[in-house]
């Protein structure tokens, strides 16, 4: 009875903090959407503590686009009290999450001892089939249903435990393993982000939340971890499109970690770069802005001026650039220390010295 309480508290309260939305600011590179995504949490339907349809209301106030609602198959805790097959998760939450313009996705967590570990599979038809106990039938039958299927947190009992093993092979093998959970909640798994750098698996980052979210907002990192994935639009078909693709850029506090296209893509999109005055001898006057909701750190990778920039998110900030020689550039590199390819492996981005608009072509020659 006391979780059927809890429940029903939940569901009281859950339309009154679910009509005000903090939209995430991160400008789309051409050609794609950024998607905010959330692909691993838990309801009262395995060892949650709220009913599904508040997984949506809380996916709608922090702003993602898309969630898969991931219970334990193997592992029920409230089964006593919450009575419904594995489908009933999605079936409860998906009437809300269209009118709140939420993208669901069907899923759940396979639960095994670590290693081999836990394995999310999400895009099922049907989670009832995942229900039998032998470890590689479980991902035939995901198989079957053309699933994605995600490892999860590796390094959650230690990295010792949670090293590559024979099942992770032969999953690979035959095409059953997709993507690795590199950040989970508050814990970054380095050799997780190794694994999936080696093998080409794309990154994923999750919030694997048991608890209600806190309705401050105030999460340790300002936001909750999750994936961002370059989707040509915002629909199931497209965000399983750019899942396959490894379009994911996982935002963990204040990292962006994926790989280096990717990476360089929301770069682009999210810093603006104006010239401020015409060039001078040796320095350009430039002015950066920030677009996104990520600070964003700069270190030079060459010789110049200035070796670190912090740009503040949505601030601008203006530098004095020099080039390698004391004089003026046309373009500078800089490493981005918070955008990572590799464990700590900074994405390296040139920056473009525009002409300032008032200034005609003939006099910026000049100038030069």
């Amino acid at each position: 009875m006391r979780y059927k309480a809890v429940v029903v508290l939940l569901l009281l309260a859950a339309p009154a903090t679910a009509q005000v939305r903090k939209e995430i600011r991160f400008p789309d590179p051409p050609g794609y959407q950024v998607l905010k995504c959330d692909f691993h949490m838990h309801t009262v339907f395995s060892d949650g503590l709220v009913w599904p349809t508040v997984r949506v209301d809380e996916a709608w106030r922090e702003g993602l686009d898309a969630i898969a609602i991931t219970d334990h198959v193997e592992y029920r805790p409230h089964k006593e009290e919450v009575i419904g097959n594995h489908n009933r998760p999605y079936e409860l939450a998906e009437g809300l999450a269209r009118h709140r313009n939420i993208l669901l996705v069907r899923g759940a967590e396979i639960t095994r001892d670590t290693p081999p570990g836990h394995f999310n599979v999400f895009f099922t038809q049907d989670n009832q089939p995942l229900d039998v106990k032998d470890f590689y039938e479980v991902f035939d039958r995901a198989t079957a249903q053309k699933a994605f299927i995600m490892w999860n947190h590796p390094g959650w009992q230690g990295p010792e435990r949670g090293r590559w093993g024979e099942e992770q092979t032969r999953l690979l093998e035959k095409r059953q393993l997709h993507a690795i959970e590199i950040c989970n909640g508050d814990e970054y798994y380095a050799e997780a982000h190794r694994m999936a750098t080696d093998r080409g698996l794309p990154m994923m980052g999750s919030s694997d939340i048991h608890e209600p979210a806190p309705t401050d907002g105030q999460e340790a990192a300002g936001h909750r971890t999750m994936t961002l994935v370059l989707a040509k639009d915002k629909s199931l078909p497209a965000l399983r499109e750019a899942l396959d693709a490894g379009r994911t850029i996982v935002w963990y506090r204040n990292l962006l970690i994926g790989r280096a296209p990717q990476l360089k893509a929301v770069f682009d999109a999210c810093v603006r770069v104006e010239s401020l005055h015409p060039p001078q001898a040796k320095t350009s006057y430039v002015k950066l802005t920030n677009q996104c909701d990520n600070d964003i750190e700069l270190e030079r990778s060459e010789p110049g001026q200035p070796r670190k920039i912090t740009i503040p998110a949505h601030v601008s900030v203006m530098v004095r650039l020099s080039g390698p020689d004391g004089q003026a550039a046309e373009r500078v590199a800089y490493k981005v220390l918070n955008f990572l390819t590799g464990v700590d492996q900074p994405l390296t981005v040139e920056i473009a010295i525009p002409r300032p608009a008032s200034q005609p072509a003939a006099a910026a020659a000049a100038a030069g």
